[in-house]
């Protein structure tokens, strides 16, 4: 049975956070919710960005998707004042 909007939000902020990589791509998303049709992750992930939850990052290759806190601890942004 498919998880609800609200839970595979939940879901996709939870492996964004737990994950050993900082960046994730879309198809990382895909295990959250196996009853899920791709594009409905794809849409969820990206509805989780504009609510600031996520944020895009580029390798310049390719673009995954990234805690905002995780890639700042990650590139040393914040963290040594």
């Amino acid at each position: 049975m498919a998880l609800s909007l609200e839970e595979l939000e939940a879901a996709i902020i939870e492996k964004a956070t737990k994950s050993p990589k900082p960046q994730l791509y879309i198809k990382d998303f895909y295990k959250c919710d196996p009853d899920a049709k791709p594009r409905q992750i794809k849409n969820v992930a990206n509805d989780l960005v504009k609510k600031g939850e996520l944020m895009f990052w580029s390798s310049g290759s390719t673009t995954m998707y990234a805690r905002p806190d995780r890639i700042k601890d990650e590139e040393g942004s914040e963290g040594i004042n």
